[in-house]
């Protein structure tokens, strides 16, 4: 017996199915829900989130933060902003990555140490879960990188 999972921003809705299995990125860890979980509330932190459903191919997304609740047999997420790995392009997302490094390298005294650091994480999820989604032969898969972040 499935549950309903709904992923929303506030610009839009993400994901809204019948799943077997989610994966988040709780504040205090990684929470596997399955059908039929105990009520629960939790942030979420910048992190990558799992959706499995039978017969296909996991879904991976990239959150930056938000709130988890499951409630009966359906999980909400509201998101303060997520992407579907397949609409992350690669090498946009690896740019990402490098700015916030050189930002943290190159900081001056009044920036703040701690926003660097979660734009840096924010950047390196996105960059992982592109890779994640890559074949073992190191192609992407087809459909896959022309697509804007």
């Amino acid at each position: 017996m499935p549950m309903m999972l709904e992923i929303i921003t506030a610009e839009r809705q993400v994901f809204s199915d019948e799943v077997d299995m989610v994966v988040a990125p709780g504040i205090d860890g990684q929470l596997g829900i399955l059908p039929r979980h105990a009520p629960l509330m939790t942030m979420l932190k910048p992190g990558a989130l799992t959706v499995r459903k039978a017969g296909e191919e996991d879904m991976y997304v990239a959150v930056s933060g938000g709130f988890m609740e499951v409630l009966g047999n359906r999980v909400s997420i509201l998101a303060d902003a997520c992407e579907r790995s397949d609409e992350i392009d690669e090498e946009r997302a690896q740019q990402a990555v490098q700015r916030a490094q050189e930002r943290l390298a190159n900081r001056s005294e009044d920036m703040e140490l701690e926003r660097a650091m979660a734009s840096l994480r924010r950047a390196q999820v996105r960059v992982d879960l592109v890779r994640r989604r890559r074949p073992r032969g190191g192609q992407p898969p087809p459909g896959v990188g022309g697509t804007t972040a």
